[in-house]
């Protein structure tokens, strides 16, 4: 852990040992660092002076040497339909994320962001549209969760790195984000409740794979073959299908856990049964299931796809003996889709 001179250091991005080797540094006890960890990822306080067993001359130590980094609400939007919450935040450098929370019957859900903005340049995805900025810190992708509970008051029980960001691109960044949200004295989440979804960044998936965390890999492959898939998505050329595959197949081996494939479902580009028929040979022999997705209209784009395609393209996966589910469409009524509320906010 690393700050520049006259900066304050960020303490949500601390993990529990960082913040120890800290506060033993000035001279406290060991306990000290306990208390202040799980007043910031068990409490949430959102200063330090509501940290009320910490001496008063304390606070104000820690006030010089950290900061308590936050979230500001632009837009809260709320589905009529299915109880689907979609937040706008305002990061405290003035960049903005987009931030999902969904109710399903296992309980809610939470659709956070990595980075604000996206490289990977996928074709169908509104992410990209609005340019990179930069990477989110640890603390910025945990406050999405802390925030929006403390918003709606709702309890999330998993989460999905779906939102802004290709998560694989922010490795290190995020895999810290997933030790504090696991750590047993903060916030205390099984990984098994967290799902990381990725274009396909072969080496990171491998790197992923040795350390055995126990999420579920979600790969956005939505093509079966290199010419169709490097059409819509760029990486296809740096990583192409075949060596795609291959890393999933050795995260399988390392880990044990099914792999999940989306498959955003693109009318008169991949929606065909030789398409499906394709991918079904592609998958053969690897424990995964399908998520066929409909494509998400956006201005910006002529892709569009329907429920009745859906269907017909799950008939010819099931078929053809492939798990395969329809996702569920959550939140239409409000773009829910991440992308589209901060390339809006960027174009005002």
């Amino acid at each position: 852990m690393t700050t520049e001179s006259n900066e304050k250091i960020d303490i949500l991005s601390l993990e529990e040992h960082e913040l120890e080797e800290i506060i033993l540094s000035l001279g406290e006890k060991k306990f000290r660092a306990l208390q202040i960890y799980q007043w910031l990822h068990v409490k949430r306080v959102t200063d330090f002076e509501q940290m009320t067993n910490i001496p008063s001359s304390f606070r104000t130590k820690l006030k010089e040497i950290f900061c308590l980094k936050s979230l500001f609400v632009v837009q809260r939007l709320e589905s009529c339909s299915d109880n689907t919450v979609k937040y706008l935040y305002r990061l405290p450098d003035g960049n903005h994320i987009e931030t999902v929370l969904m109710d399903y019957h296992h309980g809610n859900s939470l659709c956070i962001s990595t980075q604000v903005g996206c490289k990977m340049g996928c074709r169908f995805c509104a992410s990209t549209i609005a340019g990179y900025k930069r990477d989110l810190e640890p603390s910025e992708m945990l406050l999405q969760l802390y925030e929006s509970e403390r918003n709606s008051g709702r309890k999330v029980s998993s989460i999905v790195l779906m939102g802004i960001g290709e998560p694989l691109d922010n490795f290190d960044n995020v895999l810290k984000f997933l030790r504090i949200l696991s750590s047993e004295r903060g916030t205390n989440m099984s990984l098994r409740h967290v799902s990381l979804s990725t274009c396909g960044l072969v080496p990171k998936i491998k790197e992923l794979a040795k350390l055995k965390l126990g999420l579920t890999l979600s790969i956005s492959l939505h093509a079966a073959n290199n010419e169709r898939r490097s059409e819509i998505m760029p990486v296809n050329d740096r990583y192409d299908v075949n060596e795609l595959i291959n890393a999933c197949r050795y995260y399988f081996r390392e880990t044990g856990r099914r792999i999940s494939f989306e498959y955003a479902l693109i009318d008169g580009h991949n929606d065909s049964y030789e398409q499906a028929r394709e991918l079904s040979l592609l998958l053969k022999g690897l424990p995964c299931h399908i998520n066929i997705i409909p494509v998400n209209k956006i201005k910006e784009r002529n892709y569009h796809s329907s429920k009745k395609a859906a269907c017909r393209f799950q008939s010819y996966l099931t078929d053809l003996g492939m798990n395969a589910t329809i996702r569920r469409t959550l939140g239409s009524d409000i773009n829910a889709a991440c992308g589209q509320l901060r390339r809006e906010q960027e174009n005002k």
